[in-house]
Formats: structure tokens, C-alpha cells, sequence
């Protein structure tokens, strides 16, 4: 009895690294990813033109056969995905402004507060110069003024795209 017990603790200390080191080696290295982001904008985290934050460490991407795809930004964020497996992510970029100084304008670099954060209830509207509609919706995402967040208005609704026009208020756009 204590050869066979000694035997499958024998086969468990084997086995059960092995697997573990698998399923380590399942998941896209964040690490790397977040370096080749740096490298594809030129800009370091918090910097000018670069990542607002690190990519979050408690994502389990599976492994991308190839290498992620970066693309250029939009919409204040850098999309990468991986097209034979299906899963896509957005890294937000630090904003740059335009100030008017005394010598003429220069690039500052800055990173807005939040005015909605993700959970919050707001006001999602449209307007044209015939009709204004409005109801409620959930943010799915933190913004500042003028950013695009994504929304909801149901849990069973589809997540909608809509504009910061201030605190509390988003407005869908493309509506002229």
C-alpha cells in the first residue's frame, strides 16, 4: 500500500509542474507585449504619444500563434489583436494638447481626470436640428471630456460608443 502511495507522489511531483509550466506557456507574455507597444509608439508609459498606464498583469491572453497585431491608434488608443485566435485590446495613450504660449504654441503633454468612471450612470443622448432624444446608461469604461467611452443602456443591449460632453452626459455621435 505505501509503494503505490509512494508511487503516485512520485507521479504527481512529475506531472503536476509540467503541467503547470504548460499552462504558464498557454498565455501571451504581457511583458513583451506592453515592450513592443513602447517600441511601435516610440514613447514610454505616461510619456507623450505613449501608453497612459501598463497593460493590466491579471490578463490571460491566450497565446498568439503569430506575433500581435498593432495597429495605429484610434480614438485616443492603440488597438492590438490577434486575428487567428480572436481577441483584441486597447491600450489608452496620453493626450496631447495644443498650449498658446508667449513664443507661439508648444506641445504639452498631459493626462485629463476621468469625469465618468466605469459602473457610473449617465445620460446618453442624440441631437439634431429636428429631435433631441435621451436615456440612461451605464459607462463600461473610465474618459475625461471629450473622449469616447463605450455604454450601455440594458444589460442586454449592445455596448454603444458614445462622446464625453461633460460630467455625467455622453452623447452618441454621428447624428448631424
Amino acid at each position: 500500500m505505501t509503494s503505490i502511495f509512494r508511487h503516485a507522489m512520485l507521479v504527481a511531483a512529475v506531472i503536476f509542474p509540467a503541467l503547470a509550466q504548460a499552462q504558464v506557456g498557454a498565455f501571451e507574455n504581457i511583458d513583451r507585449l506592453e515592450q513592443r507597444v513602447i517600441g511601435a509608439l516610440g514613447a514610454g508609459i505616461g510619456e507623450t504619444g505613449g501608453p497612459s498606464a501598463p497593460i493590466d498583469r491579471r490578463l490571460r491572453l491566450a497565446r498568439c500563434p503569430s506575433p500581435a497585431q498593432i495597429n495605429p491608434p484610434v480614438m485616443g488608443a492603440l488597438p492590438l489583436s490577434c486575428p487567428e485566435i480572436g481577441w483584441r485590446l486597447r491600450v489608452p495613450l496620453v493626450r496631447v494638447s495644443t498650449a498658446m504660449g508667449m513664443g507661439g504654441g508648444m506641445a504639452v503633454a498631459f493626462k485629463a481626470a476621468p469625469v465618468i468612471r466605469k459602473g457610473d450612470p449617465v445620460e446618453l443622448f442624440v441631437e439634431t436640428a429636428g429631435f433631441s432624444v435621451s436615456t440612461e446608461a451605464i459607462a463600461q469604461e473610465d474618459g475625461a471630456m471629450g473622449d469616447r467611452i463605450r455604454v450601455k443602456s440594458d444589460p442586454k443591449a449592445p455596448v454603444m460608443i458614445a462622446e464625453i460632453v461633460e460630467g455625467g452626459r455622453v452623447r452618441l455621435p454621428g447624428y448631424k
